[in-house]
């Protein structure tokens, strides 16, 4: 499979962008901390059955522009990021996925912009509807004051900590966060004093599905541009919901699809939503739960997830 790479112009700041393939477009919206390399798998599988792949780098990471105000990072920004990839490349309408911090992209550019999004599959991260309380303020009220989205708020915290060895950082990360560790290791989001590192654990042998030669990309990556871009993301999600306001409650109304591993931890905060998805996205189409994979379901089980994707698609 050829990957083509560029630089576009989007929204103000300059895109890296991965593609492959020709025909209808799929555009594919990564997390954290991934890049656009997060959906190799799936790029392949894509432009086999006759689809335009394109994977960017995400605001703040790889290859793209990271401005340095931390306001820059809203979900306007990064859906108008997206809207504006299309305009450049003129294309018409895309259907768009999205992983972990990707999928809340996905959903509501399919909420904002169904006439460009005209179909949402998302991975990990269920959609959940703008609702009366802020994020941080539920978080407060149920006493998780040590809740991992909240160590990060602080500039510089998390940065330090993630970038003194980025090789240690995402090989943990991966690990701990897949579904490969024991039950006695799964990822606990509340975080020790210690902070986010201390919540991970080595593993003991390089996983089947992040080859050695796969994580060094990611490594390169990070030591290049570090851990910014990317937890800019998590300090706007107080900033999210205040203006998204006037989507308190809103549906999102294309077709959906739901992935997830069956050892995800995000389903363990995110389950009632993943139940409410029937009422939340009424043209939901399913909700493919893979066992055995964790949180980098589209890189641990890329079969099980590039049938459901192509199924989906091809039932437009």
């Amino acid at each position: 499979m050829e990957i083509r790479h560029r630089t576009i112009a989007a929204n103000g700041i300059r895109l890296h962008l991965a593609e492959a393939g020709e025909g209808p477009t799929v555009l594919l919206c990564h997390g954290f901390p991934e890049a656009w390399h997060s959906w190799r798998h799936q790029m392949a599988a894509l432009a086999a059955a006759g689809y335009r792949a394109i994977a960017p780098d995400m605001r703040g990471y790889g290859g793209t522009e990271a401005p340095a105000a931390v306001e820059d990072y809203t979900l306007l920004h990064l859906v108008g990021d997206m809207v504006g990839l299309l305009g450049a490349l003129e294309i018409p309408r895309a259907v768009i996925v999205g992983h972990d911090w990707g999928a809340p992209v996905a959903w509501n550019a399919a909420l904002l912009r169904p006439d460009l999004f005209h179909a949402v599959a998302a991975l990990s991260v269920p959609y959940a509807p703008r609702g009366p309380v802020s994020p941080f303020e539920a978080l407060r009220r149920a006493g998780r004051r040590n809740f991992y989205q909240l160590w990060f708020q602080p500039a510089g915290q998390a940065e330090a900590q993630l970038e003194a060895d980025p090789a240690l950082t995402l090989r943990r990360t991966f690990y701990t966060l897949s579904g490969d560790p024991p039950e006695a290791q799964r990822w606990n989001p509340d975080l020790p004093e210690d902070g986010f590192l201390a919540s991970l654990h080595e593993p003991p042998a390089p996983p089947a599905w992040m080859p050695p030669a796969e994580l060094a990309q990611y490594v390169e990556t990070y030591r290049h541009t570090g851990f910014r871009g990317g937890l800019n993301w998590y300090r706007n999600i107080e900033r999210n919901w205040a203006l998204m306001a006037p989507f308190l409650g809103a549906k999102v109304t294309v077709p959906a699809l739901f992935l997830a591993g069956s050892r995800d931890p995000v389903l363990g905060w995110a389950g009632k939503a993943v139940e409410a998805l029937p009422r939340t996205a009424p043209a939901l189409r399913d909700r493919v739960i893979v066992e055995g994979a964790g949180h980098w379901v589209q890189q641990e089980a890329p079969e099980a997830v590039n049938a459901a994707l192509l199924g989906f698609l091809h039932g437009l």
